[in-house]
């Protein structure tokens, strides 16, 4: 069992009287993580199960009725159900169980999509749930080779949860294997010359039939051809109007199709910054997948540190959104933005947190200069009060001070 960074602040909140909701894209560890951290007497329903999914869709009852039959006891009894979202009749059963008796069970729900739930309208027990989530590796799960010096400050930092022992952390990876397999946890601990095939397999397997089980896309055909595209413009500036005329669909469902990336979890949206003295800013979000493995397959790509060698900037300009965005989701609080004038001057990401803004450019340059910081340096003129530094994310071999007020950091000191 390799450590996770959410294991910490899981437990602990597992041990609250209330029902935990657990929530994220196939394939980051998901069951692995709750099995490994509730007691070997946990009552599991798997409705990944084919038979055990039509059993309980057809008769919800059935689940009241198993768990009404599990022998009492000093302590709650855990009940772990999988794949929740496919039979939405169950969050009703919970709560009504829950409801019945606050102490009898101890209810973990875990699932990898909100679609369903969302168009059924489904019972999230409001008042009566935890929400968590969990997302692929972190730099911190997944280590950098070669290490980083200790000196090296972040931009926003992400240490071990305070009591937490990171005792197996998971192999370290150079920069090109994680821009070209991205960091699912199977594909991490994964042999190299498997990786393509197994990035591949999730692909058409979580893609493909997580949409087509839950009826959740009538065109099947324009879906893949939407979906091909929004990956291959992944980290870009959402683009309706010219991805509808290359699909063939209109607007409204290349929006509606995006959302359902973000229901599964396997994409999320930039926003831009608006709070800006500039009046020529571009307000259209960025869009990214959430795994830069996942990204190259779904584009029809095969992932390899070749692909990478291709065309390496944009590649390292997700890897840092894509690493920000999971810190900032759990930590809790905060939030990431871009911001772009009508002339294109840019300034690739910038993390709200803590009362301050931080802009962050990045670079795949290994020497740095000042000038690659001039956009930086007028975000942090703007706004004198919340931004007091910015970064070039790069890769140099060491942290250098550019300016007083600009530091160009390794990607492996992120």
């Amino acid at each position: 069992m390799f450590s996770r960074w959410y294991a910490k602040p899981l437990t602990d909140k597992l041990d609250r009287p209330f029902v935990h909701l657990l929530f994220g894209a196939r394939q980051t560890g998901k069951s692995t993580l709750l099995r490994a951290l509730l007691p070997d007497d946990t009552v599991v329903f798997d409705l990944a199960d084919p038979g055990e999914r039509s059993r309980l869709s057809a008769k919800p009852e059935l689940f009241v009725q198993a768990c009404r039959a599990l022998p009492t006891g000093r302590k709650s009894r855990p009940v772990l159900v999988d794949e929740a979202q496919t039979v939405p009749a169950l969050f009703d059963a919970v709560q009504h169980l829950y409801d019945t008796d606050k102490q009898r069970w101890r209810f973990v729900l875990c699932g990898s999509s909100a679609r369903k739930l969302r168009v059924t309208g489904a019972n999230l027990l409001p008042g009566r749930s935890f929400l968590h989530r969990l997302y692929p590796l972190t730099l911190t799960e997944h280590p950098p080779s070669p290490h980083p010096p200790r000196q090296a400050v972040s931009p926003l930092p992400f240490p071990w949860p305070t009591g937490h022992v990171s005792d197996s952390r998971f192999p370290a990876w150079g920069l090109e294997p994680r821009l070209a397999y991205g960091a699912l946890p199977g594909i991490v601990t994964s042999e190299a010359r498997d990786r393509p095939e197994l990035l591949k397999a999730f692909a058409v397997i979580h893609l493909e039939e997580e949409i087509r089980r839950e009826a959740l896309v009538r065109d099947w055909g324009a879906f893949v051809r939407f979906l091909q595209l929004a990956a291959r413009e992944s980290g870009q500036v959402l683009n309706y109007a010219s991805i509808s005329r290359e699909v063939g669909i209109s607007q409204p469902t290349v929006k509606g199709y995006y959302q359902l990336l973000e229901d599964m979890f396997v994409g999320f949206r930039v926003p831009a910054y608006s709070r800006s003295p500039r009046k020529n800013l571009l307000s259209t979000p960025k869009f990214l997948l959430f795994d830069l493995g996942v990204r190259h397959t779904a584009a029809g790509l095969t992932p390899s540190e070749a692909l990478v060698q291709a065309d390496p900037g944009p590649l390292l300009e997700q890897w840092v959104g894509i690493e920000l965005w999971k810190r900032l989701q759990y930590l809790g609080e905060g939030g990431l933005y871009y911001q772009r004038t009508r002339d294109g001057a840019e300034v690739d990401f910038i993390v709200e947190h803590g009362g301050r803004l931080t802009p962050i450019e990045v670079k795949w340059s290994e020497h740095p200069t000042a000038s690659d910081a001039r956009h930086v340096l007028t975000f942090l003129g703007e706004h004198p009060r919340q931004a007091h530094h910015g970064y070039i994310v790069c890769r140099c071999p060491r942290p250098l001070q550019l300016h007083d007020k600009i530091t160009a950091l390794p990607w492996f000191c992120l």
